[in-house]
């Protein structure tokens, strides 16, 4: 199964009007709380994977639902398709204990509220990531890899549509992306400490 995804950084308000001028179905919002792992036998930040355990709260009734995902490298160079295979998980503690125990370690989390909305075969994300801004996500799951240029293309063309430019679309995961925020934090911090002391 592949995950064909566009996302941009996009304020949300114009894109919420657009969506329900085309009568676009709303999903409800969910609060996600990510933790990425690093591997014990290979870098994944080297291979361009990830190993995922994600908590999702149901904005409306509370209810939470806990999934095990891992996603390959990009597999083409204009979007974030990724191969993906994703599980329920029961018992989250007993998720982590077993990830952890085979000596996968988690390397950060990623905080988000995510409202999402479907539109003919496609979801869209207004996804506001703590530490990191709003983005737009437009995505659909395909079986195989020859529907995935179809897709792709249909995903530009939805984000046209919505008045996003396909162009602006960013390759970069949430997590690198916070990674990137808290280092350009850390050397900012180093620099006015450093001035502070002169």
């Amino acid at each position: 199964m592949y995950e064909v995804e566009l996302k941009v950084r996009a304020a949300h308000e114009p894109v919420r009007d657009a969506l329900v001028a085309r009568e676009a179905t709303r999903l409800g919002t969910v609060a996600q709380d990510d933790t990425y792992y690093d591997a014990p036998h290979r870098s994944f930040v080297e291979t361009d994977e990830a190993l995922r355990l994600r908590h999702e709260t149901q904005e409306e009734n509370a209810e939470s639902t806990t999934h095990l995902t891992y996603k390959g490298p990009l597999v083409d160079t204009t979007s974030k398709t990724r191969e993906e295979a994703e599980t329920a998980v029961d018992d989250p503690e007993a998720a982590e204990t077993i990830v952890e125990a085979l000596g996968f370690s988690p390397a950060a989390s990623v905080r988000k509220r995510r409202e999402r909305f479907a539109l003919g075969e496609y979801t869209i994300a207004l996804d506001s990531v703590t530490d990191v801004g709003q983005f737009v996500e437009v995505e659909r799951t395909v079986e195989t890899e020859t529907e995935i240029d179809r897709a792709r293309d249909g995903a530009r063309e939805l984000l046209a549509d919505l008045g996003l430019d396909p162009d602006d679309q960013l390759r970069t995961s949430y997590l690198a992306l916070l990674l990137d925020a808290r280092e350009t934090a850390d050397e900012q911090n180093e620099r006015d400490g450093g001035n502070n002391r002169q």
